[in-house]
């Protein structure tokens, strides 16, 4: 089975790749819906051709947990940064996670919105917490702290 990568078209200045520096197969998030100080929501639609998917069941396809909270992650990062928070050179690194929990799987197709709270941000650190629905159904919870190193 040969993996498609899907790139996302730029639209400007919401687009999300000028809000995240990460790249296919690794960008996990489609669009910012809203973002504030408080919250931040975004969404993802994994499609059949994730690279995960040869792997993770062939006969049922089903997103990674570990994909789940970097879809989370990035989702607020690109909040961030679309409030300005984090300027375009500013890397963000995941360096704890917490509190996670997986309550339903994520199948390919399904449409994941991601609702993130900021818990705390500075230039050095930001520490948030996010759930993962499909629909009204929540898929999963966690905590995360992420380091700011700027791109030398």
């Amino acid at each position: 089975m040969q993996v498609e990568i899907i790139e996302t078209q730029a639209e400007g200045p919401d687009d999300i790749k000028t809000l995240l520096p990460h790249r296919a197969p690794f960008l996990f998030v489609d669009a910012v819906l809203q973002a504030d100080m408080d919250r931040i929501v975004a969404t993802r639609v994994f499609t059949e051709y994730e690279f995960f998917f040869q792997g993770h069941f062939p006969q049922y396809p089903v997103v990674p947990g570990v994909i789940l909270i970097e879809s989370m992650a990035q989702a607020g990062g690109a909040g961030l940064r679309k409030l300005g928070v984090l300027g375009g050179e500013a890397l963000f690194f995941l360096a704890s996670v917490d509190k996670v929990k997986f309550r339903r799987p994520v199948r390919p197709k399904e449409e994941l919105r991601m609702e993130i709270r900021n818990l705390k941000v500075s230039a050095h650190m930001i520490k948030q917490a996010g759930k993962a629905y499909i629909g009204d159904e929540l898929a999963a919870e966690a905590e995360w702290l992420c380091v700011v190193r700027r791109n030398p």
